[in-house]
């Protein structure tokens, strides 16, 4: 990272940290957070649908589990409160390091049948929670016990827990790409067969970004569940969680540093302001898929790399 991309950051994070202090209404806070979490999953995706080019489509399966182990680990006390961010690191760990055999079968397959692949295995997952009940709670969902903290500022731990995983995400994301594993991934994306050809250890690093992806995903599942208090897996387990973090990497640029932040800051707004435009009818959806389609005929390559391209 350069020093002027490191002021940057800076920059960008102090104010999103001042952000809570000033704004007054509880509905902004709740934009915020969620417009967060998305730039967190949009950049986890990003590793591996970026800088591999691995276009995973079952990263909601992690986030269900991240948002499942905080329900079963605190169904009935959160201590004082922030017990469950606490565990975050280690549920993290643990997923990464439990999907690392489906993530060696998934990535002996490319492009489109590693898709296919990948979002089976959310549709697995989620059949799994509705039929596991005596884990999951089935179609009935999973309670958390409430969080303890004053009502005033109930929202902010939450906040600041995403706004924690995103800058992990993100310097992941600079420790990665800067490094040697960066131009091996660089390599694979290109031409895979030609990186194996010139000693790229291509299944390694493979794997290394998938549980360095599902590991984040899951963390910041686990922040979600916890927050909302209660889960379904129709919710958890959401196919449209992943086209979100495809979406939002879309747009903003695959494969950079703040196209995911940027696509989530675009998109999760527009999608709040349809949905109570257009009421609790699925209209919403065809509206947030024409702002996406619109942006991506204008600027196909996203917006950074457009621009710096134009530039």
């Amino acid at each position: 990272m350069t020093p002027a991309g490191a002021v940057r950051g800076a920059a960008f994070f102090g104010a999103l940290c001042v952000v809570p202090l000033l704004v007054g209404p509880q509905w902004v806070l709740n934009l915020l957070i969620f417009t967060v979490m998305y730039a967190g999953l949009a950049s986890a995706w990003n590793l591996v649908g970026g800088y591999a080019g691995y276009p995973s489509l079952g990263h909601a399966a992690f986030f269900g589990f991240g948002a499942y182990a905080v329900a079963i680990i605190f169904e009935n006390d959160v201590g004082d409160g922030y017990a469950p961010f606490r565990t975050l690191p280690i549920i993290g760990l643990v997923v990464a390091v439990a999907v690392l055999p489906v993530a060696w079968i998934a990535m002996r397959t490319r492009a489109d049948v590693f898709a296919i692949v990948t979002i089976t295995l959310l549709f697995i997952a989620q059949t799994l929670a509705f039929n596991l009940r005596s884990v999951t709670g089935g179609a009935q969902g999973r309670s958390i016990a409430p969080a303890p903290f004053p009502v005033e500022t109930y929202d902010r731990p939450f906040y600041y827990a995403m706004l924690a995983l995103l800058a992990l995400a993100m310097l992941l994301s600079v420790a990665i790409r800067d490094s040697k594993a960066g131009l091996s991934l660089a390599a694979v994306r290109s031409d895979e067969d030609k990186a194996h050809g010139v000693g790229v250890h291509v299944t390694g690093v493979k794997l290394l970004v998938f549980a360095v992806s599902a590991g984040i995903t899951a963390m910041i599942g686990g922040v979600w569940a916890y927050y909302v208090g209660f889960i379904y897996p129709q919710f958890a387990i959401d196919p449209l969680v992943t086209i979100g973090m495809v979406l939002m990497c879309f747009l903003g640029g695959r494969a950079t540093l703040w196209g995911p932040v940027l696509g989530a800051a675009i998109l999760v707004p527009a999608q709040q302001f349809l949905a109570y435009r257009l009421g609790a009818s699925q209209l919403y959806l065809l509206g947030y898929a024409a702002v996406f389609l619109i942006i991506m005929v204008l600027l196909p390559r996203g917006i950074l790399p457009t621009l710096r391209r134009a530039r």
